[in-house]
């Protein structure tokens, strides 16, 4: 058998390109394993109003687990006026907190960066040692949620308890403290999390959406027409 020099050089240059396809398949599925273990979330919160009884156990939860001084507030129920008539009256409470919209205005106007959305999770979230207190983040908010904290005097607002509950593994503080169920939190790229399951079997809303700030706090209506 013979084996020219031209022969032997196509050999080699196909084992070669073999051997770095198969090269490049392997890095290459380790690449898209690494990928997908880091693959970010996008955290959201569903509040039903039809469970919630207006107890404000989750605000109290809120204020003491993030040391949120008297006089403002990461978190609020909100009671309407009565419906109905006596004895058959009923009230609807509602929740307002941050939004952690995917497209927030108050991340846009920010002037040195300290309003930002945390990429791997979706919160957004305030550098308190960047801000400087000129307001326009709070401005800028259409849900109204945003205020100067007292003793640092930084915009503040909720986090989902990133710092404090989310930290240890555990629930946002309000979740954990409703005694009625009425929050559920996780992931929403996940689709069998609990949030997922929840916004797909159940009529909801999100507030001001026509304003395309795309919030990730979804509402389950105290009375059907409302959406």
């Amino acid at each position: 058998m013979t084996c020219s020099r031209r022969s032997f050089l196509t050999g080699t240059s196909a084992l070669i390109f073999t051997t770095g396809v198969a090269g490049t398949a392997v890095i290459t599925s380790r690449n898209s394993f690494a990928e997908q273990a880091k693959s970010p979330q996008r955290l959201g919160m569903v509040h039903d109003e039809t469970a919630c009884i207006g107890c404000t156990a989750c605000t109290d939860a809120c204020r003491e687990t993030n040391k949120v001084p008297e006089g403002v507030s990461r978190l609020e129920i909100h009671r309407s006026e009565p419906q109905g008539e006596y004895p058959n009256v009923e009230y609807r409470f509602t929740r307002q907190s941050c939004q952690h919209c995917e497209n927030p205005p108050c991340v846009y106007v920010c002037p040195t960066g300290a309003a930002y959305k945390d990429e791997a999770t979706g919160i957004v979230d305030v550098h308190k040692e960047k801000c400087v207190g000129c307001g326009y983040c709070l401005a800028a908010c259409p849900y109204q949620v945003r205020f100067f904290h007292p003793e640092n005097h930084a915009a503040d607002k909720c986090n989902f308890c990133r710092d404090t509950n989310l930290a240890k593994g555990k629930q946002p503080a309000c979740v954990e403290s409703c005694p009625t169920k009425a929050l559920v939190f996780g992931d929403l790229n996940d689709p069998n999390s609990e949030v997922n399951q929840v916004i797909s079997n159940k009529v909801v809303y999100r507030d001001k959406v026509h304003l395309g700030t795309k919030p990730k706090l979804y509402k389950v209506p105290h009375q059907k027409g409302e959406v």
